[in-house]
């Protein structure tokens, strides 16, 4: 989702743009539910193992580095169900498969993604699922 072009003559979600920044930013910051070590596990390792994603979740050799840097004091999401196309606050950098795609806040232009499949992924054939 980007809150400029096509995507803002719908309407979304609010996590649609915040949901891992209001995990840190009011449940591990403000109202101390979890703690921060906790939700970045719960962000990362976790889901990566539970889809069994290999080579992703982890800061470890040979694995591919995605890394958001953010400040703990003012990350947070803005979106509301008024106005949901809002981006968090506090996220500084983005790195995606080591590339930097956000750099001091702002978009760098790179385009570092890539699809990611996991063991049910069978391919596609005539437009279905095999």
């Amino acid at each position: 989702m980007a809150p400029e072009g096509v995507f803002v003559k719908t309407s979304t979600h609010p996590r649609a743009y915040g949901n891992f920044a209001r995990l840190l930013g009011k449940y591990v910051r403000d109202e101390h539910v979890v703690p921060l070590e906790e939700a970045i596990r719960k962000l990362t390792s976790l889901p990566a193992a539970t889809l069994r994603i290999k080579e992703r979740g982890q800061l470890a050799p040979g694995y591919l580095a995605d890394v958001v840097v953010f400040d703990p004091k003012t990350i947070g999401d803005r979106s509301t169900y008024e106005q949901p196309h809002q981006y968090a606050t506090g996220v500084r950098h983005v790195f995606v498969n080591g590339v930097q795609v956000l750099k001091d806040g702002e978009p760098t232009g790179a385009a570092a993604g890539r699809v990611v499949r996991g063991p049910g992924w069978t391919g596609w054939k005539d437009g279905k699922s095999r």
